[in-house]
């Protein structure tokens, strides 16, 4: 019997992929008929395929597929819920369908973040009051860190269209802004999360109140150490490095000829992860509540037996992430614009 119901999971297990392909190779040829009927009616017979180009057939099977199995994956590693899955698919299916670069950012956010957040977890038990096992993000720390990048793909879609295209501000302002600004916002969300997730579980000693510098109990907002503003560097440049990759692959030989040469993405990137855990950091050390109870937890709400550390309770944990990740995705754009100059 044991045997009998242990074969019956690896069928189901081997079954839901056939199943999810099934289902998005006639979703994504829709989604291609749909756009083939709306180039030709919304454009002339000379400039058709140049002004409103149709979409690869292949491009819409990529953007339903590839999504769908990161949410396959994320719920079997207990990373997402069924509400982040099914707010993940929305958001990857918009970055995919713009630039393979841009899913490329979030899918290095995506894998590594939930490896950090696994890092050690039986340490962090210890010092976080709401710790979930693997993170197990909901549709609204899904929305906090992956909307302000949705937002510009949009853009992106609109302005610029189905496209890879090389970071180039002289030749492709626009969308190297627009790229610049998806790949700061997944840096930031990354960058701090490697800070959070593997900075407060190395090193002994306590971090320092990024206002202050006073020393502060691990897991503290707004607390840093110089491991975690490493990390968070380091995340940074992990997603710039898949931004960096994927336009090698994916964006014309002699396009990629004529542009100016692509690997500072890779520091762009780096400069977002660092720059958003600072941002972060100072966000949660004045405008987040931290206090720690009786018991040695960090919480971020004052009650009985509480001491308060730091902060005011006027944002939480998302709210902070949120605007971390829309200051940062519009202030890299800048930077980059000086670094490729």
């Amino acid at each position: 019997m044991v045997s009998l119901k242990r074969d019956e999971s690896q069928h189901s297990h081997l079954l839901m992929p056939v199943l999810l392909s099934a289902c998005a190779i006639p979703v994504s040829m829709l989604f291609w008929l749909i756009n083939v009927i709306y180039s030709l009616f919304h454009s002339d017979a000379e400039n058709r395929f140049e002004d409103h180009p149709v979409v690869s057939p292949w491009r819409w099977l990529v953007a339903v597929v590839f999504p769908l199995f990161m949410a396959f994956w994320g719920l079997r590693r207990k990373s997402v819920d069924v509400s982040g899955a099914i707010l993940g698919l929305f958001i990857g299916f918009v970055l995919t369908l713009t630039s393979f670069t841009h899913v490329a950012c979030l899918f290095a956010f995506f894998v590594t973040s939930s490896k950090a957040t696994k890092f050690r977890s039986h340490l962090k038990r210890k010092l976080e009051s709401g710790f979930k096992e693997g993170g197990q993000r909901n549709w609204v720390q899904v929305l906090c860190n992956g909307g302000m990048a949705a937002q510009l793909a949009i853009l992106y879609l609109l302005d610029v269209g189905c496209t890879e295209r090389p970071i180039d501000f002289d030749k492709y302002y626009r969308s190297s802004w627009l790229s610049v600004g998806i790949l700061g916002a997944f840096a930031c969300c990354n960058g701090d999360t490697w800070a959070s997730e593997i900075g407060t579980v190395v090193g002994n000693g306590d971090p320092f109140l990024i206002t202050t510098l006073k020393r502060v109990p691990k897991g503290t907002n707004g607390g840093v150490s110089w491991v975690g503003l490493l990390v968070s560097l380091l995340g940074g440049m992990t997603v710039g490095l898949f931004h960096y990759l994927t336009i090698l692959i994916a964006v014309d030989t002699v396009v990629l000829q004529l542009a100016t040469p692509q690997w500072p993405v890779i520091v762009i990137g780096g400069i977002g992860g660092l720059l958003g855990s600072v941002v972060d950091s100072i966000l949660g050390a004045t405008l987040q509540y931290s206090g720690v109870s009786d018991k040695g937890i960090i919480v971020e709400h004052p009650g009985k037996g509480v001491k308060h550390i730091c902060g005011k309770q006027f944002l939480d944990n998302h709210s902070v992430n949120l605007l971390s990740s829309v200051i940062t995705a519009l202030t890299l754009p800048g930077i980059a614009k000086l670094v490729f100059s």
